[in-house]
């Protein structure tokens, strides 16, 4: 499976704000798509901070719209484009949005367990934009930084952070050292 690129929110919204007439179609696996009557129920901005495997720090956020398709309401056209950007517009007056936020559509139903994917390639034809939504993947980021994964022949771990002094501890015999306290004028009393 080829890693999706994750999509900017500034990206994002510049290709909803090119067709706001078309229907918005939203595809969540081969040939599935989000039943035409789901709402965008709400748009998350989350910012990330983690530390990976090998002791290094990583910040980015995320912006996550969620997707809700109402038990036994039906409808044959999805919502037009334009009212996705009017529930952006909602969004953005109270929360300004990240414009390089990696954006995350949250979606599940029935037959598909709730997950956020991302938006592969955004196609539009005479009457709809269609979003292409693709699973994220699990990764290595000390791959990603040019080390492996595992251990090496040598058994050290390649995550690992680099390896420094350790402090040396004073060991005490706390036996003593409370009896001495702990005695007719001792002072612990």
């Amino acid at each position: 499976m080829n890693k999706v690129e994750a999509i900017t929110w500034k990206k994002f919204k510049d290709a909803l704000l090119q067709h706001p007439e078309l229907d918005l179609l939203i595809q969540y696996a081969d040939g599935k798509f989000v039943d035409a009557a789901y709402h965008i129920t709400e748009i998350k901005q989350a910012p990330i901070t983690s530390v990976d495997c090998g002791g290094v720090m990583n910040a980015w956020t995320e912006i996550i719209v969620q997707l809700w398709v109402p038990e036994g309401q039906q409808q044959l056209r999805s919502m037009k484009v334009k009212k996705a950007l009017s529930i952006v517009g909602v969004v953005e007056k109270m929360l300004p949005l990240d414009p390089n936020g990696t954006v995350k559509i949250e979606f599940g139903n029935s037959e598909f367990d709730t997950r956020q994917m991302f938006p592969n390639e955004m196609t539009a034809d005479s009457e709809s934009l269609v979003i292409d939504l693709r699973p994220d993947a699990v990764q290595c980021k000390a791959i990603s930084r040019g080390g492996s994964c595992g251990t090496s022949d040598k058994g050290e771990e390649c995550c690992a952070p680099a390896a420094s002094e350790k402090p040396k501890v004073e060991l005490k015999n706390l036996a003593i050292a409370a009896e001495a306290c702990c005695t007719p004028g001792g002072g612990c009393c």
